[in-house]
């Protein structure tokens, strides 16, 4: 994967999703650190999507050359804070790509997942000792991404357990802040149609919570984007499919702005 000298490096600022830190993105960040600056968002207790666009904005004042405009790369939740900057700020949004990233009320079955998850014994806000905090986070990591990657990746311990890991690093306090923000989120669909930069809409094809069809009922509503679907591929694209992910975002920081 190569760039041309010509092309002027833009900020590419990495949103992940719910559960995810910047961990999740280091596949991508380092393939294309050659074409763009990355960085990636650490959440903390933010628990609405404003909150969450306010530390995506804050974040990119200290990017070098602020206040120019970034480019940003959502997974998921991260897609819905995404288009929730551009609303608040579209003059500070050069690109937009969505992962796996479905735009409206949460549906019924996700509504039931949610409070399914949260009803599993969650250790005090304070766990004392460690250990026992990250062994129940570890159970709910299990619960939680087993319906969300594809079958094959079940059996995949170099995959699974790095992602469990990653998910039991989180505490109660940040868990249930980013389910108040998914549960109340509002929809965020009709902000698509006004988009006007370079947009990519990417998912993958045995995605359950953003499938395909869905991502073909939004494609339309969006000036001149790009409908790009993984084969293989579940919920968790960015690690499911790292290069097929970087590829795709590589031609969309290419594509004229």
């Amino acid at each position: 994967m190569t760039s041309p000298t010509t092309t002027a490096r833009e900020n590419l600022i990495f949103i992940p999703g719910i559960l995810s830190d910047g961990s999740f993105w280091q596949h991508q960040s380092r393939l294309l650190s050659g074409l763009a600056d990355c960085s990636s968002i650490e959440w903390s207790l933010e628990n609405s999507l404003a909150a969450m666009a306010e530390t995506v904005l804050s974040s990119a004042s200290y990017l070098p050359g602020a206040p120019k405009r970034v480019s940003l790369v959502g997974h998921s939740m991260g897609g819905q804070v995404a288009l929730e900057v551009y609303r608040l700020k579209p003059q500070r949004v050069a690109r937009i790509a969505l992962l796996n990233a479905p735009t409206g009320n949460p549906s019924n079955e996700e509504i039931q997942w949610l409070n399914a998850l949260l009803n599993l014994p969650f250790p005090s806000a304070l766990p004392i000792p460690w250990q026992p905090h990250v062994e129940r986070m570890r159970g709910m990591a299990q619960k939680w991404l087993q319906p969300t990657i594809h079958p094959d990746r079940f059996a995949d311990t170099a995959f699974l357990y790095p992602a469990i890991d990653r998910i039991a690093r989180c505490s109660r306090q940040m868990v249930l802040a980013q389910y108040e923000a998914m549960l109340l989120r509002g929809d965020r669909s009709s902000v698509l149609e006004g988009i006007r930069c370079p947009v990519l809409l990417l998912t993958g094809h045995e995605d359950t919570r953003c499938p395909p069809v869905r991502y073909a009922e939004m494609a339309p509503k969006i000036p001149g984007c790009r409908l790009i679907v993984v084969p293989d591929c579940g919920h968790m694209s960015p690690l499911e499919r790292p290069e097929a992910v970087a590829e795709a975002l590589h031609d969309w920081l290419l594509a004229p702005l």
